[in-house]
């Protein structure tokens, strides 16, 4: 790894469905390159102060579903190379899941957010993938925005 500083966050709101599990925010790392997950977030607007949680689900994912792409950011600005991970959002058709590595229930008007130390932060090997999920199972579902801090 090169230590490259990388964020890849969802661009726009992503709307949730009742009952339905949605892949909001997914990093692919490039075929040849590890990635290091150092944290992740996510956040709802949900108005109802007794809204049912939203499950959300950190999870290694098989295949890479159908999804809007979108680019990651180099946070460390000022060096020279590009950002190999590639980032994708709001599933259209769901990856195939894999290994579930946490799972939180965030009620649908607050955030939250998980920060990784050095010796416990995932690795997402070359060519794998790291999505965020969200299962809203109550009627006026919020949007989600998300995003992953990663080094590659």
């Amino acid at each position: 790894m090169a230590a490259l500083l990388c964020s890849a966050h969802t661009p726009a709101e992503v709307p949730l469905a009742f009952g339905m599990r949605k892949t909001v925010l997914q990093v692919a790392a490039p075929a040849n390159r590890r990635l290091r997950i150092l944290a992740w977030s996510v956040s709802f607007d949900g108005t109802s102060a007794t809204g049912e949680p939203v499950e959300v689900r950190l999870l290694r994912q098989v295949t890479g579903g159908t999804m809007s792409t979108m680019t990651p950011t180099k946070l460390d600005g000022g060096l020279p190379e590009t950002v190999q991970t590639a980032g994708r959002y709001n599933a259209n058709a769901e990856p195939a899941a894999g290994e579930v590595l946490e799972v939180k229930n965030v009620h649908p008007r607050c955030r939250y957010h998980k920060r990784y130390t050095r010796r416990s932060a995932p690795i997402v090997g070359g060519g794998d993938r790291l999505g965020i999920e969200c299962l809203a199972s109550a009627l006026g579902t919020p949007n989600c925005r998300a995003e992953i801090l990663f080094e590659e």
